[in-house]
């Protein structure tokens, strides 16, 4: 609502600056002033400053200020209409009179908040009869014990057609009412409404001051219509402009809980029970506007948390969409990854508080998932699908509404771009390739002839044929995936993998500037994965100032093994940079190398996929086609780890001449 200045200037006028700060900062006179601790900051020296005569705080160690309203606002986490509320309650003024329509609706508002608490009522009551017996054992199998269940006031609706129904009509509440607290089902081709949400398990929603508002019904047969069913829009709620657990989370993220959004209420109670009071979800639909912004006025970099499985990586792009037109300087989001198969209430009971903590910890900004996006299935080999790419990156970042956001974010992806392609050409330049004749060299791929190629400048990016067995091969045949050959080459780490852990245990500095590119690798080996979160780990909390400290830190974990098969997988020794007597800057640019030649791997195994299917659905030419091309550029990327033989200069290494 809005509210007249005379209002506030009363407001002002009858609540001395000193009156409202004192009650959270214990104050002292200081001359015309008054003087304490910031609430703010932790510190021992005073340099938080009242001044009554100009109605205003002055905070030096956090450079903030502002009238009572403010203070209210930033430290109970409330919006101006609160803040004003309850510093009215506290001054003994009432609010400002409302038109007559607008009374009318809010006391409106006001009896369908009763309704919707009465029936808040009957289900846990429900819940707690005989009755809920099944309920009981359904909440007790997803492990939230009754404390949890009375936290969130989780109930129970009966399965009887019209018991919701009765029993509000005993405490004189009219159909119609129901109907419009939207607890019944209505309608001019139903004779008799009747209730909603029968045999569910039920999560009430409650706004940003606690009243309930509307109702989130989890079914217990499985042969339900929908597993879950919200309340319809009414006068009270609007499922996309709230979100699940909101208020306990704006009090806690006022406090400084990390702002974490997941996908149900399963998952929110799992997390709040885990200690990550701040987590909060949307009502059965993707994320809309008004939900991000509200997340923002939470927290400046909120996280999501979605699935690690095909469905959450779609969703997270979803999000990220979502968001460009509305981020501003400051306001952004984060992201976190599940592991696969896991949503947060099972990594909850697998892993506890700490496995979701690593979730969080690896969450990546929004800039990052964006980039990762857009290349993941785009390709740099020739010049054209380069201009695309660009083309492509340039459109994406227009979708940014901020003009100086949407400045740095083409900053920061030109400078990307000038390394990803950096990356891929400054080899070209210095591989070495043994001559077959005169003129050209067959390139085999798979034991298959694939083209001739001249010797030329544009040609020197293809690895000889000896260089063509380093990697996984992605099968087209299920046979072929299934055979004892295959299985065993998948319980070697491939080498490309190997190297890359190879470089970080041997030069872990390079987890200062590249920490979130190394987490964000995915390693299709258990053991390499499994290592990787342990060098993550080390890095973050033992530190490791060069590879002697690593190996030790990993020999003292029992990881001494895991370490010697990672050697043991690298069969190219000229990788001279993965190794421990590397300069820096061979290290860093081996590094560079071949996360940029893992990424491309995965981006066209996962390309390798879709053609694979595409030819099964529609066995035309051009799908055979587009198979082999796949098939052809990863027999060509295939080893190419092994043409950095020219780096080694800054080490001492003579270069090899041409």
């Amino acid at each position: 609502m809005r509210f007249p200045p005379q209002f506030l200037d009363e407001l002002r006028a009858r609540l001395p600056v000193s009156e409202v700060v004192g009650q959270r900062v214990r104050l002292k006179k200081a001359g015309r002033e008054w003087k304490g601790l910031s609430p703010f900051n932790k510190e021992k020296t005073p340099s938080f400053f009242v001044n009554d005569q100009k109605m205003a705080w002055f905070d030096f160690s956090s450079g903030k200020n502002g009238t009572i309203f403010d203070f209210v606002m930033m430290t109970e986490g409330l919006s101006f209409p609160e803040a004003v509320e309850r510093l009215a309650a506290q001054a003994g003024l009432p609010l400002p009179k409302m038109s007559p329509e607008e009374e009318a609706r809010d006391e409106r508002r006001k009896s369908l908040h009763d309704i919707v608490e009465l029936a808040a009522k009957f289900f846990e009551d429900t819940l707690a009869s005989r009755a809920g017996a099944k309920a009981r054992g359904y909440l007790a199998d997803r492990g939230l014990d009754p404390a949890v269940q009375l936290k969130f006031r989780v109930g129970y609706a009966p399965a009887e057609r019209f018991a919701l129904k009765e029993h509000l009509g005993k405490a004189g509440i009219a159909s119609e009412d129901m109907i419009e607290a939207g607890l019944l089902v209505a309608g001019d081709d139903i004779p008799v409404p009747y209730d909603r949400f029968r045999d569910r398990v039920m999560f009430p929603i409650a706004d940003l001051r606690s009243r309930v508002i509307a109702f989130g019904g989890r079914a217990l047969e499985k042969d339900a219509q929908a597993k879950y069913l919200n309340s319809p829009e009414t006068a009270l709620f609007h499922k996309g402009a709230t979100l699940y657990n909101i208020a306990a989370a704006r009090m806690a993220a006022h406090k400084g809980a990390p702002l974490i959004a997941v996908e149900g209420y399963i998952d929110v109670i799992a997390m709040v029970s885990a200690g990550f009071e701040a987590t909060v979800a949307p009502l059965g639909t993707a994320l809309t506007p008004e939900q991000l912004v509200l997340l923002w006025r939470m927290a400046d970099e909120p996280t999501l948390c979605f699935d690690g499985d095909a469905a959450g990586r779609r969703a997270a792009y979803r999000a990220v969409d979502l968001a460009l037109p509305l981020i501003k300087p400051g306001k952004s989001l984060k992201f976190a990854s599940l592991p696969e198969g896991h949503d947060p209430d099972d990594l909850v009971r697998a892993g506890g508080r700490e496995a979701i903590n690593e979730v969080i910890a690896a969450a990546r900004p929004l800039a990052h998932v964006l980039w990762m996006r857009e290349t993941e299935a785009a390709s740099f080999d020739t010049p054209e699908r380069r201009a695309a790419f660009e083309t492509r990156l340039a459109e994406v970042t227009a979708m940014i509404g901020d003009e100086a956001v949407r400045k740095y974010y083409r900053r920061d992806f030109g400078e990307r771009l000038r390394r990803q392609f950096d990356i891929d050409e400054r080899p070209l330049r210095r591989q070495r390739h043994p001559r077959t004749g005169n003129t050209d060299w067959p390139i085999a791929s798979r034991g298959r002839k694939i083209e001739r190629y001249a010797p030329s400048a544009a040609r020197r990016s293809q690895p000889p044929a000896r260089l063509l067995a380093g990697e996984r091969y992605v099968a087209a045949s299920a046979q072929l995936a299934s055979s004892p050959v295959h299985r065993g080459r998948r319980a070697a780490i491939a080498p490309r993998e190997a190297l890359i852990l190879q470089v970080v245990i041997n030069h872990p500095w390079l987890l200062h500037e590249h920490l979130e590119e190394f987490a964000a690798i995915d390693f299709s080996h258990t053991e390499a994965a499994k290592l990787k979160g342990e060098l993550i780990d080390i890095f973050a909390h033992v530190g490791a100032p060069d590879g002697a400290a690593m190996a030790a830190e990993l020999e003292r974990r029992g990881l001494a093994q895991a370490s010697a098969r990672v050697q043991k997988a690298i069969t190219a020794p000229s990788v001279w940079g993965a190794r421990p007597e590397a300069a820096p800057d061979d290290a860093l640019t081996t590094w560079k190398q071949l996360v940029a030649l893992h990424r491309q791997w995965h981006s066209l195994t996962k390309e390798l996929r879709d053609a694979e299917a595409a030819l099964g659905q529609d066995p035309t030419e051009a799908n055979y086609s587009w198979l082999q091309d796949v098939k052809a550029r990863l027999g060509l990327l295939d080893g190419t780890e092994a043409l950095i033989e020219g780096f080694g200069a800054p080490s001492g290494r003579p270069l090899q001449s041409l």
